[in-house]
């Protein structure tokens, strides 16, 4: 099996789950990183904390045999590399990107894409005349009840949707992150752009792109002026109703939630603290066995995806396109405009 070889620029929290996840993954080699804390370039990353799937990060990382920077740029020249893996704030990862894909570099990039809708028309530029992989982060669409419930859906195995709605509630991540940049608007976009956007990039994975959508929001509850907590009712042509609520606002001590209820003409789907579901109209209730073995969550099972596509020479369109990424990123800033106007907003697709 050929290995393939990875970069891997920054080391906070979805850094180091990268990393974890990559020593597991068979013909997967962390070969470098970059960061600009030269005390997590020895191995160190007791202060990174997240919000969900949190390890011991008290045992520092083994970093033997694996070259470091404090230059991201400096990485991304490194021949050896077969991937370059972004997962740096929000506002950093463009210039990245795109020197990635300038330098013949195949990129994984986390969410949030980008921070502005400029910002992204230049990253649809550069991916349309790169001739390498692009993915990005947007692991709920392979996290494993999400992915099952989308079959379902797209299969038509209930009859057609009626309603579906979709939470995603994390407990503060004040003080959480390099420079606590969560808590700065201006880099994270709020929990609307860095939080939220997975709801939103599932409404258009399993129902397209809709028309328009209007959005009601709190600002600035935990961060100097973000979008704290958002509702959203996404429009569709077919009648559909759609919503999602997210925010990260709560205090530290409760539980991180994600859940989703999509009631369809025979069934109700549901993920909620009750486990994964099928409610059928008879009164049977159905407990899919997902059989995920060694690739637990929707972050395994992308990386180990793009991993093996890379390794094949195989478009990594399983789980997305860069097109339905693209239209993901443009819904979520015309539900942004529409919590600042108060207004329904149509959505503009770049």
């Amino acid at each position: 099996m050929k290995e393939i070889k990875i970069g891997l620029i920054g080391l906070g929290f979805m850094g180091t789950t990268h990393f974890g996840i990559y020593k597991n993954l068979p013909g997967a080699k962390v070969v470098a990183i970059a960061d600009v804390d030269e005390v997590k370039l020895t191995g160190d990353i007791s202060k990174v904390v997240g919000n969900i799937g949190n390890g011991d990060n008290s045992i520092p990382l083994d970093l033997t045999g694996i070259k470091t920077y404090q230059n991201g740029f400096d990485l991304i020249k490194d021949q050896e590399i077969d991937i370059v893996d972004i997962c740096v704030p929000t506002p950093f990862h463009t210039e990245y990107l795109l020197k990635a894909l300038e330098a013949g570099k195949n990129v994984f990039c986390e969410k949030p894409l980008c921070r502005t809708l400029d910002e992204l028309k230049k990253i649809k530029t550069a991916v349309a005349e790169s001739d390498k992989f692009f993915n990005v982060g947007m692991c709920v669409r392979a996290w494993p009840e999400y992915r099952h419930a989308w079959e379902l859906v797209q299969n038509g195995t209930y009859g057609k949707v009626k309603s579906a709605l979709f939470r995603r509630l994390s407990p503060s991540v004040d003080g959480n992150s390099w420079n606590n940049w969560f808590m700065q608007e201006k880099m994270s976009g709020g929990a609307i752009l860095d939080l939220h956007l997975h709801d939103t990039d599932f409404v258009n994975y399993m129902f397209g792109a809709p028309t328009s959508v209007t959005s009601v929001g709190a600002k600035a509850l935990v961060s100097d002026n973000g979008i704290d907590h958002v509702v959203t009712s996404y429009e569709y042509d077919n009648g559909v109703f759609v919503t999602a609520e997210g925010g990260w606002a709560a205090a530290k001590n409760v539980p991180f939630e994600m859940s989703f209820q999509i009631i369809c003409e025979k069934a109700t789907i549901k993920l909620d603290a009750n486990g994964y579901n099928i409610y059928c109209n008879d009164g049977t209730v159905i407990t899919p066995e997902l059989n995920v073995g060694d690739l637990p969550t929707g972050w395994h099972q992308e990386l180990n995806y793009f991993v093996n596509c890379v390794r094949d020479g195989v478009t990594p369109d399983k789980y997305q396109t860069p097109e339905s990424i693209f239209n993901a990123v443009a819904t979520v800033m015309a539900e942004i405009e529409s919590v600042e106007s108060g207004k329904k907003v149509e959505v503009k697709y770049v």
